[in-house]
């Protein structure tokens, strides 16, 4: 099997927080098997892949992450963390321009970023929404528009306590990404802050935003949609782990 030494080096200091984000993830996690899992598929790479750059088969990464196995080791964990950057690396390192530019915000932003993950081929947004069972309340004049990657945030943190020069962070490695807002109530609030967003960073907005928690969306929010051109959605999922689980099974 293929051997992890393809000249990534974990002394590069954004790569080496990065990997110290991950490691201390799933160390400190009460469910070791589970974190794994979790970064694996933010990074989209499938256990057959991962395991061939470990040097291992693809059952022993299974058994870690079902519970099968103990708690993995810290060499485990050391060979697992940064093959997960060699293969991001390999495909252009978008996993990681996106991670490092949350890293570098606030306690408080990371705090409010319930996942993210960029996509190495574009997905259109009538594709995504249809994935992600959402329905496109505004823009289907940009249904084909393609999409790069998502973040979805919680948007009461995001409105509280982040400051306002983080949130073009939330962007990660590129603006063709969506959006996604969760625990919205009305719809006001977020448009609200990507408006503002547009006025601080030179009309830059994302390229499709989802709501997830209102049965309707409030009018001013679909005002200032209409108004900025700004595709809107609404998520039907019944819970933010069920969205997640659908966003993560976006190949």
């Amino acid at each position: 099997m293929a051997s992890i030494d393809r000249n990534i080096s974990l002394d590069d200091p954004a790569i080496r927080e990065v990997a110290a984000k991950i490691a201390g993830d799933i160390i400190l996690s009460s469910n070791p098997g589970k974190e794994m899992r979790r970064w694996r598929e933010m990074f989209g790479v499938t256990q057959v892949e991962l395991a061939a750059i470990m040097g291992v088969s693809a059952s022993v990464v299974s058994d870690y992450e079902s519970g099968r196995r103990k708690s993995p080791g810290s060499r485990f964990i050391r060979k697992f963390v940064k093959s997960l950057i060699v293969k991001d690396v390999e495909r252009g390192g978008l996993v990681l321009s996106g991670l490092a530019r949350i890293l570098l915000g606030t306690d408080k932003l990371r705090e409010a970023i319930i996942d993210m993950r960029e996509f190495s081929i574009p997905i259109s947004i009538s594709k995504f929404c249809e994935l992600i069972d959402a329905e496109l309340v505004v823009g289907e004049q940009f249904m084909s528009t393609p999409i790069l990657g998502y973040t979805v945030v919680d948007s009461v943190k995001l409105v509280l306590d982040v400051p306002s020069y983080d949130y073009v962070k939330l962007y990660g490695a590129t603006t063709q990404r969506a959006a996604i807002f969760t625990k919205v109530y009305y719809g006001r609030s977020p448009m609200v802050a990507i408006k503002a967003m547009q006025a601080g960073m030179g009309g830059l907005r994302p390229a499709l935003v989802v709501f997830h928690g209102p049965k309707r969306i409030d009018e001013l929010g679909l005002l200032i949609a209409k108004r900025e051109n700004i595709p809107l959605a609404l998520s039907r999922q019944p819970s933010i782990d069920k969205l997640v689980e659908k966003l993560r099974g976006i190949k």
